[in-house]
């Protein structure tokens, strides 16, 4: 099933409750509001192969990017001040 927000592919389960077919996002339904059982879920593998180990935070304390190669942040674009 297709996440109605971003449309990537999510897994869908039926809700034991009201029957509907919903997207797995969330521990309730977002229809009826019943709790749904947890599902197991196979670990999905990271097609990107990205490494999160070694991402080196923002120094502006309040920014939530990380530091690209060139040594600005991704999102505000300071560059990066490691005594910060």
């Amino acid at each position: 099933m297709l996440c109605e927000r971003c449309g990537q592919e999510v897994d869908s389960i039926k809700c034991q409750r009201c029957g509907e077919m919903i997207l797995g996002l969330g521990s309730f339904c977002y229809r009826c509001g019943n709790e749904l059982e947890a599902l197991p879920r196979e670990p999905k593998e990271d097609p990107g192969g990205l490494d999160f180990s070694n991402r080196v935070l923002c120094s502006d304390g309040t920014c939530i990017g990380v530091i690209n190669e060139e040594g600005t942040c991704k999102v505000c674009g300071k560059p990066y001040t490691p005594d910060a």
